[in-house]
């Protein structure tokens, strides 16, 4: 059995602060379902901040959407630069796609960052 590389706790973001840091100081790309924001960091791996607004739909899918982030983040992991600091804001249009759409979104997203 293949043991899997899920996101561990130490690779989130979750204080406001540092949200708020990333969001002024760093770069942003916008893409059909996602606007990522992205700067440098002092760590050896690569950070993650989710968020998924209250307009995205009541909490149960709030979270569906933010669980089927951390899949499309775990299984492209290599598309992330390491020693920086991603915020992955959420646009209202993914309610509507599918997790292939999701997924191809982000790669094609993460592509224009390298």
């Amino acid at each position: 059995m293949k043991v899997r590389d899920y996101l561990k706790k130490f690779e989130m973001i979750k204080k406001n602060e540092d949200f708020d840091k990333i969001i002024k100081l760093g770069k942003c790309l916008k893409g059909k379902y996602f606007n990522i924001y992205y700067n440098d960091g002092n760590k050896n791996y690569p950070l993650f901040g989710l968020a998924v607004s209250k307009k995205c739909g009541n909490a149960v899918l709030r979270n569906k959407i933010k669980r089927q982030l951390r899949a499309i983040i775990d299984n492209n992991k290599k598309l992330f630069k390491n020693c920086y600091n991603y915020i992955i804001m959420v646009r209202r249009g993914i309610l509507d796609s599918s997790f292939k759409d999701m997924e191809q979104n982000m790669i094609e997203i993460m592509e224009r960052i390298k």
